[in-house]
C-alpha cells in the first residue's frame, strides 16, 4: 500500500464498490481476481511466515503479537511503519498508483512476514513447496459476520453489504469476499495435520493471552521471558491498539477506510454478535454450523 516513486497524489476517487467474482467458486476482491495469475505465481522463501484468517477474525492483532515477538517485546521497533507496510497483505491489489501488497512483499528482504485472508485451497503452491510456517486464526462466526458486516460499512472498496439482515444472508451462503466461514476454518483446520500450521482461536486469544502467546512463540522458535510476555499482552490489549496508530489504521485516508462510518478496530469482544442477531437468526446460524461443522472435531465457543 505504497505509493511508487514520483506519484505522491492518489486519486481515492478511483475507489468504488464492486461486486466479488469468483475464483474457482470462491468470491474474491474484484482486484484480486483480476491478478489471479501473478498472485499464483507469488514466490514464497523458506523462511516466510504467513498469517491467514478469514477476514475480520483478529488478524491485525496477530499480526501485532507476532511482531512483537520477533522484535523481542520492544514496542518502539514495532512503531517503525504501520502494520500493513511491516506485514504486507499478498491478495490486495488496489487502483494504480497504489503498489500491491504483492509487490510490497517481493521488494521485502527475508525473513518476511506476510497476510492473506485466502482459504486454503487458493493458497500460491510455493507456500506449501517452501513449508512454509502458517499461523491461522479462528472466530466464531457470529462475532465474525458481526465484524466483517461493519468493515463493509466503513470500507468503500468493499461490496455494498445493504442491512444486517441482507449481509447475514450472503455471509451464510458464502457469497461475501472471501467466500464461505464455514469452508475457510475447515479447510484451514484440515490443513494443520499435513503442513506446519498454528491453528489458534479468537476467543482463546482473549481469554487467556499470556498462553496463547506462549503458543506462538513456541512455533516460532522464540524464548519468552515473563517481563516481554507482560509487556506482549499489553501492547497488544485491544485498548492499546486501538489507540496505536501503527495499529489502528488511522493513517489510512478516510476515503480508503471510513472510520467515521465504524471504527476498524470496532468492540474487540467475544459475544458481541447478541446485540445484532435475533432469536431466529442466532438458531438458524447454529444449525448452519452443527450441519457443516458436524463431521470435524472444530468448534466454536459464542461466548465466554
Amino acid at each position: 500500500m505504497d505509493l511508487k516513486p514520483g506519484q505522491e497524489v492518489l486519486n481515492f476517487n478511483l475507489i468504488k464498490r464492486s461486486k466479488p467474482v469468483e475464483v474457482e467458486g470462491v468470491p474474491l476482491a474484484r482486484g484480486t481476481a483480476e491478478n489471479w495469475s501473478l498472485l499464483q505465481a507469488f514466490a514464497a522463501r523458506p523462511d516466510d511466515l504467513l498469517i491467514c484468517t478469514y477476514p475480520k477474525a483478529g488478524t491485525t492483532w496477530i499480526q501485532e503479537i507476532v511482531d512483537m515477538l520477533q522484535q523481542g517485546g520492544d514496542p518502539q521497533k514495532c512503531a517503525r511503519a504501520p502494520i500493513y507496510k511491516r506485514m504486507p497483505y499478498i491478495d490486495l491489489f488496489l487502483p494504480k498508483p497504489m503498489t500491491s501488497g504483492l509487490e510490497d512483499a517481493e521488494a521485502m528482504p527475508s525473513p518476511r512476514t506476510l497476510k492473506t485472508h485466502l482459504p486454503v485451497q487458493l493458497l500460491p503452491p510455493s507456500f506449501w513447496e517452501q513449508n512454509c510456517k502458517v499461523i491461522y486464526v479462528a472466530r466464531n462466526a457470529k462475532d465474525n459476520a458481526v465484524s466483517y458486516f461493519h468493515f463493509h460499512r466503513m470500507n468503500p472498496i468493499m461490496p455494498e453489504p445493504g442491512n444486517w439482515d441482507q449481509f447475514l444472508e450472503d455471509f451464510l451462503d458464502g457469497k461475501v469476499s472471501g467466500g464461505s466461514w464455514f469452508d475457510h476454518v475447515c479447510g484451514w483446520w484440515d490443513a494443520k495435520d499435513r503442513h506446519p500450521v498454528l491453528y489458534l482461536f479468537y476467543e482463546d486469544m482473549k481469554e487467556d493471552p499470556d498462553r496463547e502467546i506462549q503458543k506462538v512463540a513456541r512455533f516460532l522458535g522464540i524464548d519468552l521471558t515473563e517481563p516481554v510476555l507482560k509487556r506482549i499482552v499489553q501492547h497488544t490489549a485491544f485498548e492499546s491498539m486501538k489507540a496505536n496508530p501503527m495499529t489502528n489504521y488511522s493513517t489510512i485516508p478516510s476515503s480508503f477506510l471510513d472510520q467515521n462510518v465504524s471504527n476498524f478496530m470496532r468492540k474487540g469482544t467475544v459475544g458481541d454478535w447478541k446485540e445484532h442477531f435475533t432469536v431466529a437468526q442466532s438458531e438458524r446460524l447454529d444449525e448452519v454450523c452443527a450441519r457443516e461443522l458436524g463431521g470435524s472435531d472444530l468448534t466454536f465457543r459464542m461466548q465466554l
